[in-house]
């Protein structure tokens, strides 16, 4: 038995089987698959993540399970639970770390677990600082083309896509055909929520592997300044349809100088989750584009704020948090240039990260491998992490002279169709923040490595932090 992969114990055992148990008694049967997963599972490849599911579960107590006993509850259809369960713990997980992991060792590359993919730059909307304004409004990638990105994707291991924009909902139909057609993975799209009908909830209930992830600034006020009059209403229509059709999904966060008091608040974490979100995505404002504001990027201070209300909201609040610069210290620095995911404009240009526009591979005319073992990946590979303080893990925003060199010894261009940004001067703007930042952060890290320093080395929650 130990010789077999996981998935093919759990094939064996069926999948339909362990998904009965939880659903006709989650809490007392967790415990019953849990022993079952450390049989199978023994001498494999899931033994980490064993270990840090059995702490979980054998704490009542802690905010974690509560969230997990939550996933099983009224909450979710059961069919689109059993259709998450098998794509992203299965498919985008189990199956595809290993095929992963076997593609990077025989092509010597990073291989993405997600790709963020632009169906169209265009958009219902005109957001105030919007990164993605500055690939213009014409730009988009045929049905064709966005179906062979998957296919490629998925012979390489990656099973998690995520549409981004441009409004991605602008192209409901075909990706629809897409969550369709491959079945098997896991759709999630970073949406201003405008688009979503009770049309559109019933055809999510159909294909059941499609999340949307919900811009919103704040209250009505924040959003509405930025994303314009009565899109904060909008979008609050869009949460009670999705929550009565019982599908899941999130709250994507853009916190700036201007509205962190407000993002990081008791009363908005309470707001998401009574709306029925459950999770939330944070991002801080990045100064992306020739025009971008330098006036909006948060202080230090409020970023060190984000940095703790988010891990103190997740040991209280029924609400999975993801912080995408304040949690470096969990995926050791930058999760971008292919190591753990990368972006894919309406234009088909092969980014590093959603925050990174420059290239030097379009996927028209490359394929995603040598995308992968091109300059610029291999650039971001062989120099990942940037820094050996997780809470400074952005080549960009934290390490601006890493990325300037990166496109530089690349010859990576900017693919900002508008205005192109010279790299130089996109880091100039990025320089006095992360110098702001850096003794914040280096403070923060000492307390972590102190923290880390106190656990048993057998805790299944200490991660190494000085392994790449």
């Amino acid at each position: 038995m130990a010789n077999k992969s996981f998935f093919e114990s759990l094939q064996a055992f069926g999948i339909n089987r362990v998904l009965d148990y939880f659903d006709s008694n989650p809490e007392e049967n967790m415990h019953k698959v849990l022993k079952w997963v450390e049989v199978v599972g023994k001498g494999g490849d899931i033994e980490k993540q064993l270990k840090m599911f059995k702490k979980i579960v054998n704490d009542p107590t802690s905010n974690w399970y509560q969230l997990i006993l939550d996933f099983w509850s009224d909450r979710i259809h059961p069919d689109v639970r059993r259709k998450f369960f098998e794509n992203f713990i299965i498919h985008a997980t189990a199956i595809g770390t290993q095929r992963q992991k076997k593609a990077m060792a025989a092509h010597n590359c990073n291989i993405p677990w997600a790709i963020l993919m632009d169906p169209t730059s265009a958009c219902n909307l005109k957001c105030t600082g919007c990164w993605a304004a500055e690939y213009g409004h014409t730009m988009s990638m045929s049905y064709e083309t966005l179906d062979s990105i998957v296919e490629q994707g998925k012979e390489l291991g990656t099973f998690m896509y995520i549409f981004s924009g441009g409004e991605p909902l602008t192209r409901k139909k075909d990706i629809l055909r897409l969550c369709e057609k491959h079945n098997e993975c896991m759709f999630l799209s970073f949406t201003n929520g405008t688009l979503i009908d009770e049309e559109f909830c019933d055809e999510m209930l159909r294909v059941k592997n499609f999340i949307p992830a919900i811009s919103v600034e704040g209250f009505e006020e924040a959003t509405d300044s930025r994303r314009g009059k009565g899109t904060f209403q909008a979008v609050s229509r869009a949460m009670d349809l999705l929550k009565a059709k019982q599908l899941p999904f999130g709250v994507s966060c853009c916190y700036t100088r201007y509205n962190t008091d407000v993002i990081g608040s008791e009363e908005y974490y309470d707001w998401m989750i009574d709306k029925g979100a459950m999770f939330c995505w944070f991002f801080t404002y990045m100064p992306v584009g020739q025009d971008a504001s330098v006036d909006l990027i948060a202080t230090p201070e409020q970023r060190e704020f984000m940095f703790h209300r988010v891990r103190e909201f997740r040991n209280t609040k029924k609400l999975f948090t993801l912080d995408f610069w304040n949690d470096g210290q969990y995926i050791k620095g930058c999760i971008a240039g292919g190591r753990y995911y990368l972006h894919i404009n309406a234009n088909g240009d092969i980014e590093p990260c959603a925050f990174i526009h420059y290239s030097d591979t379009n996927i028209h005319e490359h394929t995603l491998l040598e995308a992968y073992k091109n300059p610029l990946f291999t650039q971001y590979r062989q120099s990942q992490p940037f820094n050996e303080n997780h809470h400074r893990p952005c080549p960009m925003f934290d390490n601006p002279t890493e990325l300037e060199r990166m496109v530089k010894a690349s010859g990576a261009h900017s693919t900002e169709a508008l205005h192109p940004e010279d790299v130089s001067d996109l880091c100039a703007k990025c320089k006095r923040p992360a110098e702001l930042w850096a003794p914040v952060a280096d403070r923060l890290w000492e307390k972590t490595l102190q923290e880390y320093a106190a656990m048993d080395e057998n805790d299944a929650m200490r991660p190494n932090p000085r392994e790449r």
